[in-house]
């Protein structure tokens, strides 16, 4: 049973699975095109980091940004290589949804990448009903990124 809890960043896990993600995206995308926040970007106070506990194992991390519009962005959705394929990523996304609704969010929105490296957050997203659309906030489209939108 995976607890979700609001995440300050401050314990080293957290941070450790913060810098794999970090460097991941760098690896399967082309510079100019990772959007990915750092430690200080992640704690801007529009931002909400949960990170998701087997026990005392961390099992996985993600985060909601809010939009002044009434909207909301996942950021910085990672499950730790030793948990996969257990829940944790449908586990943290179906939280967030939760509580983009109980805030009175109208959409989730995501931007993500194009390729292998990808493809199954795109697969979980979609079953979750996220759709392909239009890029938002100060993205903008390109042959590598898309955009992924919710309506709460």
């Amino acid at each position: 049973m995976l607890e979700i809890r609001v995440d300050d960043l401050s314990g080293e896990p957290t941070r450790e699975l913060l810098d794999m993600h970090l460097s991941g995206m760098y690896e399967n995308s082309p510079p100019k095109y990772v959007f990915a926040l750092d430690q200080p970007g992640l704690r801007a106070p529009n931002i909400t980091v949960w990170s998701a506990w087997d026990g005392p194992a961390l099992a996985g991390i993600a985060a909601l940004k809010e939009f002044d519009d009434g909207t909301g962005e996942l950021k910085s959705m990672r499950t730790h290589p030793r948990h996969l394929r257990k829940g944790v990523a449908t586990a943290l996304l179906e939280h967030i949804i939760s509580e983009a609704r109980r805030r009175g969010l109208r959409r989730l929105s995501l931007e993500t990448g194009t390729g292998p490296a990808f493809e199954p957050a795109l697969t979980l997203y979609r079953k979750h009903g996220f759709r392909d659309g239009e890029a938002f906030a100060a993205y903008r489209r390109s042959d590598f990124n898309q955009f992924l939108h919710l309506v709460l």
